[in-house]
């Protein structure tokens, strides 16, 4: 209990001066809470003047930077100013489209000045659309491709790299369209709408100039060479101009500053339209010289058909759609070859049959030049044959046979497909040609000379048209018309026999009379017979261009006349008709055999049949035995 009581007095005698320290700690703190105060009421007046003056400092660095932007500001509007009106300089594009683009978003933002800035705008645009227009010139001029091969020319690269840059620039300045409270938006879009108008009034003349020689080619080419190849030249001068159109309207997609589809397809439309005059008028040219003499431009007209019908869809979408365009100048020009195209089918049938009335002049027994017209028709026909059939089929089946009591019109298109009315139109050249022939060979007042001049003719034919074709022709001719020539030269052949020696025949027929002057005047009677007709061959030649034929022809004669000669001679030797017959068999079988073959010896010894020479000999001694028209 004494230990514990100790300690109990031991902690109150601590706890007492704790609580002393603890009231002087107090009395310390108080004191310096005492002077805080005073000491605050001492500094408050200085922090306050103090505030006052870094305020006013802070407001004078302000004004005096202020001052500073204002006249940095001035100093490079100024210079921005002459920039812009000196024009845009070689190599400084981008600075000068830097200054027109800043100027362009402080206008935007309603700056104090903002109407100035938009004249300098306005001005700046001007002056980029100029120096656009003068790269457009310089890339539109020039010496235009020589040479007989059309090759394209394309913008200049050099002038590509300058141009890329400045339409996008062009095309990011404000339009009313795009910034309709924009000062300058009205006056920009004038002057984009006149540039890019002069773009194609530029690019149309210039791709017109480098078209223009080569069409000028064409039409003064028709005349002298091949009319199928002069069609196919005339198709691939429109082909190069579709491509020239197309390369164009491309090259206007990267190059217009103005890029809606409105402005592109009014933009081309002028750049396409000197493209579609020289095609209307190089296209009248031709159509002139077609009329001025059909029957010789006939395969000028279908060849020149066939090959711009083919490039219909194509203009119908670069030279109609794209411009937004109605006209088609293709399709106008198509209609006019067409109509001469349907002219001269009735024509080319009504000079043969006019062939056959006879001119006055003369003939001769050679190849008549209506057959060889004939023959140079249906040879090139192939060429042209889905033009030529096309408009058979717009004229109708028989309709080419006007004046021939035929009624047009009365045919349904829809009865034949073009290679049939084709194969029939054939037929009636084919008709035709052997009509004639077999009307002037019957004009002769000395049938013989009549049958070799239809001999001849009906074998020329039917060589070039079905034994050795240089063409397609078998693929147009139907089967009646092959059995049309083969049956006429069989004819014909049969008719030249008869004509020349049948009569040599004749004479060697028994007869009741078999006295011994009979038989010598029979003898006589045949070598007097083939003098003449050795005469006869001397002068009028038997398939001259077609040694086959001819030795075919040369067999057969001898086959007719020799065997028949030689059975005469041996039912008559034996009689003794004559003490000296040698006076009246004046040759061998031998020798009338080998005289018989020299009837077809010489010609052409060249494998493909050419067109006979006049003999001018030959055709004196023809008139003066009869022969003529």
């Amino acid at each position: 209990m004494d230990d514990e009581t100790a300690e109990i007095e031991l902690l109150e005698q601590n706890l007492n001066k704790t609580r002393q320290i603890s009231q002087r700690m107090t009395s310390i703190l108080s004191s310096f809470d005492t002077r805080l105060v005073k000491l605050e009421k001492s500094i408050l007046p200085l922090y306050n003047s103090t505030q006052v003056l870094t305020r006013r400092a802070n407001n004078i660095e302000s004004a005096l930077q202020k001052i500073d932007e204002i006249a940095s500001y001035h100093e490079g509007v100024a210079a921005e100013e002459a920039l812009i009106l000196r024009g845009p300089q070689p190599n400084q594009l981008s600075a000068y489209t830097e200054v027109l683009e800043r100027m362009n978003v402080s206008v935007a933002f309603n700056s104090t000045d903002s109407r100035d800035k938009a004249r300098l705008v306005e001005s700046g645009a001007k002056k980029l659309i100029q120096l656009y227009t003068k790269l457009v010139a310089e890339g539109s001029s020039g010496v235009p491709p020589g040479g007989s091969e059309f090759t394209s020319v394309p913008f200049p690269a050099s002038l590509m790299t300058t141009l890329r840059p400045l339409v996008t620039f062009l095309r990011t300045l404000p339009l009313p369209a795009t910034h309709p409270s924009h000062p300058a938006a009205a006056g920009i879009q004038s002057a984009l709408k006149d540039a890019q108008k002069g773009y194609g009034d530029m690019r149309g003349a210039w791709v017109r100039k480098c078209l223009e020689t080569f069409g000028k080619r064409v039409v003064d080419r028709a005349e002298t060479i091949d009319g199928v190849a002069a069609g196919k030249e005339v198709g691939k001068w429109t082909e190069n101009m579709l491509a020239v159109a197309d390369e164009e309207y491309n090259l206007l997609l990267e190059l217009a500053p103005l890029a809606t589809p409105a402005a592109i397809s009014t933009t081309y439309a002028t750049l396409i339209s000197p493209l579609t005059n020289l095609f209307t008028s190089t296209l009248g040219s031709l159509g002139s010289l077609i009329k001025r003499n059909l029957n010789k431009n006939t395969f000028l007209a279908l060849s020149a058909y066939s090959s711009l019908t083919s490039l219909q869809p194509r203009w119908n979408e670069i030279m109609s759609r794209r411009a937004d365009r109605k006209e088609n100048e293709l399709k106008e020009g198509l209609h006019s070859i067409r109509a001469s195209c349907l002219r001269s089918f009735p024509e080319f049938l009504a000079d043969i049959r006019m062939a056959g009335l006879g001119k006055g002049g003369e003939l001769g027994t050679g190849i008549a030049d209506f057959t060889i017209s004939t023959v140079q028709y249906l040879e090139r026909m192939p060429a042209v044959q889905d033009a030529a059939a096309s408009a058979l089929l717009t004229l109708g089946d028989g309709n080419w046979k006007m004046g021939e009591g035929t009624q047009i019109g009365k045919t349904k298109t829809t009865e034949v497909d073009e290679q049939t009315v084709l194969e029939h139109f054939t037929y009636d050249v084919v008709n035709a040609t052997v009509a004639s022939l077999l009307a002037l060979s019957r004009m002769n007042k000395r049938p013989a000379f009549g049958a070799i001049f239809l001999l001849n003719n009906i074998s020329y034919l039917r060589t070039q048209l079905l034994v050795r074709p240089r063409t397609d022709i078998p693929s147009i001719l139907s089967r009646p018309s092959q059995e049309l020539l083969n049956s006429n030269f069989r004819t014909a052949k049969a008719g030249y026999f008869d004509a020349n020696f049948s009569p040599l025949l004749q004479t060697l027929i028994d007869e009741k009379d078999k006295g011994k002057s009979a038989v010598k005047e029979k003898f006589t009677r045949f070598f007097d017979l083939l003098d003449e007709v050795t005469e006869r061959h001397s002068m009028a030649r038997v398939l001259q261009d077609d040694p086959e034929g001819r030795a075919t022809v040369a067999d057969e004669a001898v086959k007719l006349v020799v065997p028949s000669l030689q059975r005469f001679i041996q039912r008559n030797l034996g009689k003794e008709f004559s003490k000296n017959p040698q006076k009246y068999i004046k040759m061998s079988p031998e020798d009338v055999e080998s005289l018989i073959k020299g009837f077809y010896s010489g010609g052409s010894s060249s494998g493909a049949p050419t067109v006979p020479a006049p003999e001018k000999l030959t055709n004196t001694l023809l008139q003066q035995a009869g022969w003529g028209w």
